[in-house]
């Protein structure tokens, strides 16, 4: 990864929860020097105390980028104490669900180059995916450099409309719910079916982060994966018969939940 302009000018974060505690570790590993980051966390975990970061000091004149990880309802009050780096040279980069790029420039100003981004939370063990789009100030390296500070923490994409972000967020940023829920599903199922409640956890729990891991690792589509576990006749063939029903399997049921998702995010940025 090229941190060369950061750790030169250095990097600000805004913020750093779970989320903003994930990127930080992975630029970290990456070979960031933590003298090259300043954050402002009003509750500093343990480990933010002991990374060697500058944490709650006065911030740089010119950081390369001030990355924005704290909560859409807090952002409107976080944004005044980064003001003065607008309209400059610094890159601005947001993880914050619903807040449009008009409304980053608002705060920040017109000339201020930002990229927006929807990262999820598998990014906290490296396996996220994130999306991003940038205003019409952020150039092609603005975009590059945004690209690989979000690569610290699994896969990237990116985005020719912000338009699409909220259809993003309702696939990848809300999704691992989802995930979790079919395992708590799964789970209660087993136990209906007469299985101890922790050993239909453990069952699962293990067969949905499997599934998962052969999706990532096979060259083949989720289809033939899928085809490849179904005998004719069998019994994974008689769930599916139920799961795949175009009225009240999956395909409709996830189509409303995505569409849900993605029409609050339109009504959040709004």
């Amino acid at each position: 990864m090229e941190f060369d302009r950061v750790a030169r000018d250095g990097l600000v974060l805004l913020g750093c929860g779970r989320m903003g505690s994930a990127l930080l570790s992975g630029w970290l590993s990456a070979g960031l020097p933590p003298a090259s980051v300043w954050v402002a966390e009003p509750n500093p975990s343990d480990w933010l105390q002991g990374s060697g970061v500058h944490l709650n000091e006065g911030l740089p004149a010119a950081p390369a980028v001030a990355l924005l990880a704290v909560k859409p309802q807090v952002m409107g009050a976080a944004l005044p104490a980064l003001q003065a780096l607008g309209n400059g040279p610094t890159l601005f980069v947001s993880i914050a669900a619903g807040t449009t790029l008009a409304a980053l420039e608002a705060a920040l100003g017109t000339g201020t180059p930002i990229v927006r981004t929807m990262p999820n939370t598998p990014a906290m063990v490296g396996r996220g995916i994130t999306a991003l789009c940038g205003n019409a100030r952020a150039t092609q390296a603005d975009l590059a450099l945004a690209r690989a500070l979000m690569a610290a923490v699994g896969e990237v994409v990116e985005l020719e409309s912000e338009a699409l972000i909220d259809a993003v967020t309702a696939v990848s940023g809300s999704g691992p719910a989802y995930v979790f829920h079919l395992i708590e599903a799964m789970a209660a199922a087993g136990a209906a079916e007469g299985l101890p409640a922790d050993v239909a956890m453990q069952l699962a729990r293990a067969t949905v982060s499997g599934a998962g891991e052969l999706a990532h690792r096979s060259p083949e589509s989720a289809a033939q994966l899928r085809i490849n576990v179904t005998s004719p006749g069998g019994t994974t063939a008689a769930a599916l018969a139920v799961l795949m029903d175009p009225e009240t399997g999956f395909p409709a049921l996830l189509r409303r939940a995505v569409k849900a998702a993605a029409d609050r995010g339109r009504e959040l940025g709004a």
